[in-house]
């Protein structure tokens, strides 16, 4: 059996450029950690958007429920002056004829 040595000046060589390699992926690994904690925190921020986007929608269909009935509140004043000019001129053409009638 043949045995293969490498000279020591290769084994050194060697070395270095796997210590290099592991440099550069530990130095990958630390970016690659650094962009996820960067996602998460975007994540986060995201969810709390998502929440006051609803506040702020249920807001608005609060909001527009108001309105609707505070522009209802000038129709249902017309409304009832109507009613009462109606009234009070019926009123008025009754009491002519009764007071017709009984002269």
């Amino acid at each position: 059996m043949s045995e293969q040595f490498v000279t020591l000046e290769v084994h050194n060589e060697f070395v270095k450029r796997i210590e290099a390699e592991d440099n550069r992926q530990n130095k990958r690994i630390e970016i690659i950690e650094e962009k996820q904690a960067q996602i998460s925190e975007l994540v986060a921020s995201v969810k709390v958007l998502a929440a006051n986007v609803e506040s702020i929608a249920k807001e608005i269909n609060e909001q527009g429920i108001r309105l609707k009935e505070i522009e209802g509140i000038p129709k249902k004043r017309w409304e009832t002056v109507v009613a009462c000019i109606i009234t009070g001129l019926l009123g008025a053409a009754i009491s002519a004829i009764v007071a017709g009638i009984i002269k």
